[in-house]
């Protein structure tokens, strides 16, 4: 069982603690539990939210030591530094291998432990440049949803701690398992695009309606070959109309949208099935075993066969 623990401070937010006790702490019908999760604190005993109420969290900082992975869902005020303890045991964590989490303003945590040096890291966009004043080493990337260093991962507002955690779910058990976690909280596995295209209502002009009926109308027929003209005359739209509401919307492409869930639905056929990598491709749309390896390639950095080999061997 992997081992999560969330370091919480007064005042929590609840929210961003329940993205991660939603998709790490909850047992799932017909699906094996693989993780345990647990909340931890300075100082054990009540822990004021903004919400009104406090939790009561009894374990303190010697829980990071049995953790797997951390997770800190925020830290308010953000001027405020942690204390030299919580500084120490989030080092000592990620030095003896744990992973280290960051949800929305809890990436000014693992900043002041030095954990984001010389990386790549989000926060909510309206954070950003404040973590980019306090922390001129880190490279601060106000537009992601989150970013994953493997040892280190870091989330934008609250709302994309679950796509980072779902993004772990992902990386530890495969695209299958967390697609039924996903399902079960009735998310998508995987979001596209960035956090600014929340940052600011947009403009009246933008709001051509929503694109989910599309969505849901082509990954049911991603064994076809559908193009991107396709898209656009189902919506009874413009090619170009349709790429400016998947790029107001979703902060992508159309073409680059639909190879994405093409991939998907790959990965989950290499590790659920033996199926040759010719079936896969033409399960998936992509026509090809040699399409597939070059569009796999491209998108993960490994290819079909080496992918279904590593997921195997992961799960022993």
């Amino acid at each position: 069982m992997h081992r999560v623990v969330a370091l919480v401070r007064p005042p929590q937010s609840s929210f961003e603690l329940a993205c991660a006790a939603q998709v790490f702490g909850i047992e799932r019908q017909g699906l094996p539990a693989r993780y345990t999760f647990g909340v931890c604190t300075e100082h054990p005993g009540p822990v004021a939210t903004p919400a009104g109420y406090d939790m009561l969290v009894t374990d303190g900082l010697d829980a990071l030591d049995r953790a797997d992975t951390v997770v800190v869902p925020g830290w308010l005020p953000v001027q405020e530094p942690p204390s030299p303890a919580v500084v120490g045991a989030l080092r000592r964590a990620h030095s003896r291998g744990a992973r280290v989490v960051s949800i929305c303003s809890g990436a000014f945590a693992l900043a002041h432990a030095g954990l984001l040096d010389g990386r790549r890291a989000t926060a909510h966009w309206a954070q950003a440049d404040e973590l980019a004043r306090q922390f001129p080493a880190v490279r601060v990337d106000a537009d992601v949803l989150y970013v994953d260093h493997g040892d280190v991962a870091t989330s934008a507002g609250a709302g994309a701690g679950i796509d980072l955690c779902l993004h772990l779910v992902r990386a530890d058990q495969g695209a299958g398992y967390a697609a039924h976690v996903a399902r079960t909280m009735v998310m998508p596995p995987h979001r596209e695009g960035g956090q600014l295209q929340y940052a600011a209502p947009p403009h009246p002009a933008q709001v051509d309606g929503s694109l989910a009926p599309l969505l849901q109308w082509v990954t049911g027929r991603l064994d076809e070959p559908v193009t991107v003209d396709d898209l656009a005359a189902h919506e009874g739209v413009s090619a170009r109309t349709l790429t400016r509401r998947f790029t107001d919307q979703l902060g992508t492409s159309p073409g680059q949208w639909l190879l994405a869930q093409r991939i998907v639905a790959a990965r989950e056929l290499l590790e659920s099935t033996d199926l040759p990598l010719e079936t896969v491709a033409r399960r998936v749309g992509l026509s090809s075993a040699t399409n597939l390896r070059r569009r796999f390639l491209g998108a993960l950095g490994t290819t079909p066969g080496a992918y279904r080999r590593a997921f195997r061997a992961g799960r022993g």
